[in-house]
């Protein structure tokens, strides 16, 4: 019995490619270090605001929608309109839903929105129900 997903099936299953979950995880580590020299009050960093901490995901954002803008107009070249649009349109939708989630988290901590934290979730749920629904599809 195998506990972790392959590779292949983190692909398949995300709809990510190998160099989108590689952006994830370098800016998911690099936001983690800078969290962690914020929370720990540190000389240098402990005053650096919350924008500056999320700035390596917001990064990671951009690159990956200039990835997916690339793969779009590749796919139009060869003449898979239906599949490029397509693509395009579920990258986007996600890429979309986590910006969002993390410009209201952002804004949420330094104290800019009196959002509640069940409403700056909100695009986490959309996405969450969205991989649901891809995931029963691809059975």
């Amino acid at each position: 019995m195998k506990m972790m997903f392959s590779l292949d099936e983190l692909v398949d299953w995300l709809d990510l490619t190998v160099f989108e979950i590689w952006i994830n995880l370098v800016s998911l580590t690099m936001f983690t270090m800078l969290l962690a020299l914020k929370l720990d009050d540190n000389y240098f960093f402990g005053n650096a605001g919350w924008w500056i901490v999320f700035s390596p995901l917001f990064i990671a954002d951009g690159l990956n929608t200039y990835f997916c803008a690339i793969i779009f107009m590749r796919m139009h070249m060869e003449g898979a309109f239906r599949g490029a649009n397509f693509r395009a349109l579920r990258s986007l939708t996600t890429l979309l839903l986590l910006f969002v989630f993390k410009y209201l988290l952002c804004k949420k901590l330094t104290g800019q929105s009196t959002l509640e934290y069940s409403e700056m979730m909100s695009p986490i749920f959309v996405l969450w129900q969205l991989l649901a629904v891809r995931a029963c599809l691809r059975n």
